[in-house]
C-alpha cells in the first residue's frame, strides 16, 4: 500500500497546537456555546435551571461535569424544532433520522454551521490520506442522513472531484468505480463488503482497483474486518466517526499514517467518557459511554450529549488532539444473553477467523420458556458450499464464540448471498423475543 502520509506544512494548525493551546480554545468555545444555548435555547434555559447551573459558573473545562446530560429521548420529546437556538430562517439545512424505532430525531445547521462541518471533513479525509485533485466515490446515502451530503460538501472543501452515486445499484457502483477510477471510496464497511462480493461476481480483481483509501463509518466494524478489506484492495482502510446529532461525519478521524483510534477534532468538540449506569466522569483511559458537548454550533447546541457509544480516550499521536478507541459496541445494541455482555461486533471476529465463512451475518434473539436463545445466520463461502463442509463451518463458529465470547449459540450456515444485504447500515440484530 502506497505511504499516505500528510506533508505536515498541509495540517491545520490547531491538529499539531500544543495541548495548553486547545484546552484555552476550547475553555473559550464552550463558555460562548453554554451562553448561546442558555439565551437562545428555551429547552436549555430550561434544563439549566432545573439543574441549577448558569454558563457563568463554568469556571474550568471540568466544570462542563456540573452541566446536565442531553440524550436522544430529549430530541424526540422536542419533535420537530423544539431544541433549536436560532429562528428557522437562520436554518439553511435540516437533516434527520429514519425514525424506525419512533420519532426521528431532527437536526438543523447554519451556514456557519455548515462551513464549519465542511472544514472538518475536508479534514478528516486528508487525514485518511485524501488530497487535493483526488476523486472520491461517495457511497453513503444522500437525503436525510447525514453521511451522503456531509462527505459531499467536506471532499469539495479539500478539492477532490467528487461521485454522488449514494447507496444501492451495487452492479453499478462497481462498473463505475472500474470505469472512473477513485481513489478513494467513502461508504459503511457492511456495505463494501457487498461491493467486494460484486467485483468478484463480474470477475474484477480488487487489488487491481484503482482505489488507495477507504473511509468507513456510520456502524460499529473490527480491526479484523479492517485486515479483509485492505488485503482484498491493496488499500487502506480507516475510520471515520459522527452522528447526527452532534454534527455528522467528521467529529473523529483514524489518521492513515497510526491507525491507532480516531482523532477528536477537538477545537470543535469537547469528550468526556463517563459510567453508562451512574453518569460518573471517568478518566482518560477507562472504558466507558462517550459524550460530547459542541463548542461551535449554533443551530443546534449540544450540551453534554450522551451518545451510548462505547470507547475510552487517549493521548494523541499522529495530531496533539486526544484519541477515541475504535469504537467496540453501543450501550444500547449490547445483547446480554443468560447473563453475559455481547456485542454484535464480537460475533463479527469469530465469524473472520472462519475460513469456510462469509463475512455477512445476523444475530436472530429468540426466546423458549424462559430462556433466551442467540442463532448466529453466515454464509458460507463459494468454495466451501457442501453440506460436510457447512457442518465443519458451523461447529467451528460455534466453538469459537463459546470460548471467546462465552455463550452457546445456534449456527445456521446459507448459501451465499443468503443474509440480507444493507446498502447503509446493517442490521445485525433481528430481536424475535415476544415484547413484555
Amino acid at each position: 500500500m502506497e505511504d499516505l502520509t500528510p506533508n505536515p506544512k498541509d495540517l491545520d494548525p490547531i491538529e499539531t497546537a500544543s495541548r495548553d493551546e486547545i484546552e484555552a480554545l476550547q475553555f473559550h468555545r464552550m463558555k460562548r456555546s453554554l451562553k448561546h444555548a442558555y439565551e437562545n435555547s428555551p429547552f436549555y434555559r430550561k434544563r439549566f435551571i432545573e439543574q441549577d447551573v448558569h454558563p457563568e459558573e463554568l469556571k474550568s473545562l471540568k466544570d462542563i461535569a456540573r452541566f446536565p446530560f442531553t440524550t436522544k429521548q430529549d430530541l424526540r420529546d422536542t419533535y420537530p424544532f423544539g431544541m433549536f437556538a436560532v429562528p428557522q430562517s437562520k436554518l439553511v439545512r435540516i437533516h434527520g433520522s429514519s425514525g424506525t424505532t419512533g420519532k426521528p430525531t431532527v437536526v438543523g445547521y447554519t451556514a456557519a454551521d455548515i462551513d464549519h462541518w465542511a472544514n472538518l471533513i475536508a479534514r478528516s479525509i486528508r487525514a485518511a490520506g485524501g488530497r487535493p485533485g483526488d476523486m472520491l466515490h461517495n457511497a453513503y446515502g444522500y437525503g436525510l442522513f447525514t453521511g451522503g451530503l456531509g462527505a459531499h460538501y467536506g471532499a469539495e472543501r479539500l478539492g477532490c472531484t467528487v461521485i454522488p452515486i449514494s447507496g444501492g445499484m451495487t452492479e453499478r457502483q462497481v462498473t463505475l468505480m472500474h470505469d472512473f477510477k477513485p481513489q478513494i471510496i467513502m461508504v459503511t464497511p457492511s456495505y463494501m463488503l457487498s461491493i467486494l462480493d460484486e467485483f468478484r461476481r463480474q470477475g474484477l480483481d480488487p487489488r487491481a482497483s484503482s482505489l488507495k483509501v477507504g473511509i468507513f463509518g456510520a456502524e460499529p466494524w473490527t480491526n479484523a474486518m479492517r485486515q479483509e478489506i485492505e488485503e482484498a484492495f491493496d488499500m487502506h482502510a480507516v475510520d471515520i466517526y459522527g452522528l447526527s446529532e452532534v454534527m455528522g461525519p467528521g467529529v473523529a478521524q483514524e489518521c492513515v499514517e497510526t491507525k491507532d483510534g480516531l482523532h477528536i477534532w477537538e477545537d470543535h468538540f469537547y469528550p468526556e467518557i463517563i459510567d453508562p449506569v451512574t453518569g460518573e466522569v471517568l478518566p482518560d483511559g477507562e472504558l466507558g459511554e462517550l459524550v460530547f458537548t459542541t463548542l461551535t454550533k449554533e443551530g443546534l447546541p449540544m450540551v453534554r450529549y450522551r451518545t451510548r457509544d462505547l470507547t475510552r480516550l487517549l493521548p494523541g499521536t499522529a495530531r496533539s488532539m486526544r484519541r477515541m478507541e475504535k469504537i467496540t459496541g453501543r450501550s444500547d445494541d449490547m445483547i446480554i444473553l443468560r447473563g453475559v455482555n455481547v456485542f454484535p461486533t464480537q460475533i463479527e471476529e469469530q465469524i473472520l477467523k472462519c475460513k469456510g465463512l462469509a463475512p455477512h451475518f445476523q444475530i436472530e434473539l429468540t426466546r423458549s420458556g424462559r430462556m433466551d436463545n442467540m442463532t448466529v445466520h453466515v454464509e458460507c463461502t463459494a468454495d466451501r458450499s457442501a453440506e460436510d463442509a457447512r457442518a465443519f463451518s458451523a461447529k467451528e463458529l460455534a466453538h469459537h464464540i463459546k470460548s471467546v465470547v462465552g455463550v452457546t449459540t445456534r449456527v445456521l450456515v446459507c448459501d451465499p448471498n443468503g443474509v440480507p444485504r444493507s446498502e447503509g447500515k446493517a442490521k445485525r440484530v433481528v430481536d424475535n423475543r415476544p415484547k413484555e
